[in-house]
Parts: C-alpha cells; structure tokens; sequence
C-alpha cells in the first residue's frame, strides 16, 4: 500500500471515530433529555393522581432512580423516544412494559429501604426489576414465559445488574424458599390476592398489586402483612393491565 493510501485510510478512519464519538455524545444528550421529559411528566401525574392515592409527590430516592435506570435498554425494540414515553409498550408473547408512572407509583408505595429483600411477580422486560434492583438490597423475581425471563437475564448482566434473581415458574405460589420478603410486587392482574405470596410477606411488610379481571374493573392495592396472619388491604388507583397466567 502506498503511502498516499495509507495517509488517505488514516484519514478515513479519523473521520469515522469522530462521527461516531459525535453519535454516541449525541445519542447520551438525547437521553439525558428524554429522562428528564419523564421525570417531568411522572411528577405532574402523581400531582394529578393524588386524590386517589394519597401522594401529591414520589419519593426523590424512587424519582432520582427512575431518571438513571435506562429504559431505552429493556425496550430495545423501539427507538429512544418512544422508549421514554409515558406509557406502557408491547414487549411480545401478550405482554407488555408498564408505564413509567405506574412502576414510580407502584415503586414508591412499597416504601423500601436499603436492607429490603423483594419478590417481582411478572419479570416481563425487566425494568421494573432494575428500578427496585437500585433500591434495595436483593430482588427476587419470577417470569412465568422463559424467553422474556431469559431476555431479562441478559440485560442484567450486560447493564452490570449483580443483586436480582431470576426464576421461571408460576409467580401465583412465590418463591417460599428465599422469603420472607419485605416486600412484594406483582405487576400483572388477578381476581384477588394469591394467599401463597401473603404467608411469604414479612409482618409490617406491603405488597402492591393490581386486583380485578383482565376486561373489567381494576385497582392498584396496597396490602399490608399484619400479626397474626391478618392483613389490611387498601384501594389506591384504577389500573389496567396484563392478566396473571399460570396453572392456578
């Protein structure tokens, strides 16, 4: 190869490794934007919704998380924008990605500390198990269709996720051998409150769910594990989501 050549390819390649160090800061700028459009909307929501659940604002821990967790990663599918849409998206096998306002709100009545250990019903994509992932200490969590558990178990690893548990099985009867669990998430519909997941919820423990039939009337519920087995159950939002499947 002549010098010339040589000199032009240098060159080439200098143009190439620029343009794609401009893509990469442009494409970060894009998101770094696009989160804080979210973040915007998610507060204005909770504002809106506050008559019905009682929080006029989302903790800043759960706020400051739903900012960093990229949702552009479990959603890959789509491009970035729609990624950071305030709405729930399509993930394949009948499932869908919640809305991010629903997984703050949903994240934010657990009310979870550092030490927590929690149990996801529902892995889907994996972003809601992400956002509790930067919460607490362990998260435990189940997917009944084993290419998206699979899918999940990939983004964790390549985003560096080190403290979730994947299972594949049904969610209905939980994971009893690595509870009790401070809390518990289920982010996909059923007729009432799978008794299985209550006796795995430590005493003062919550468990958000969402309670109804998959055509018909939801709410999002907090359920209080009490003494003596009994537990307190209350209303907080009407919902909408995907059924809970399973042999149960």
């Amino acid at each position: 190869m002549s010098k010339r050549i040589q000199a032009g390819w240098a060159l080439l390649l200098v143009g190439w490794m620029a343009a794609l160090v401009g893509d990469a800061a442009n494409g970060e700028a894009e998101v770094t934007e696009l989160q804080a459009q979210l973040l915007e909307q998610i507060v204005a929501d909770a504002r809106e919704t506050r008559g019905y659940t009682g929080r006029a604002q989302l903790s800043q821990r759960v706020l400051d998380v739903m900012a960093a967790v990229p949702r552009h990663a479990f959603v890959d599918r789509y491009g970035t924008a729609s990624a950071y849409a305030n709405r729930p998206l399509p993930i394949g096998h009948g499932q869908t990605i919640s809305q991010p306002f629903i997984v703050a709100l949903m994240t934010d009545l657990l009310d979870l500390e550092a030490d927590h250990r929690v149990l996801e019903i529902g892995t889907g994509s994996g972003y809601q198990a992400a956002v509790l992932a930067a919460l607490v200490k362990q998260v435990y969590t189940i997917e009944i269709i084993p290419a998206l558990a699979q899918e999940a178990e990939r983004r964790f690893e390549q985003l560096g996720i080190e403290n979730i548990a994947v299972k594949t099985g049904d969610g209905y009867f939980g994971w009893p051998e690595a509870g009790p669990f401070d809390g518990i998430m289920i982010t996909a519909v059923g007729p009432d409150i799978p008794p299985d997941l209550l006796a795995q919820l430590k005493v003062g423990g919550r468990m958000v769910l969402p309670v109804g039939s998959q055509y018909g009337a939801q709410n999002l519920k907090v359920v209080t594990r009490l003494e003596d087995g009994r537990h307190k159950a209350e209303d907080v939002l009407p919902v909408a989501f995907v059924p809970l499947t399973g042999d149960h």
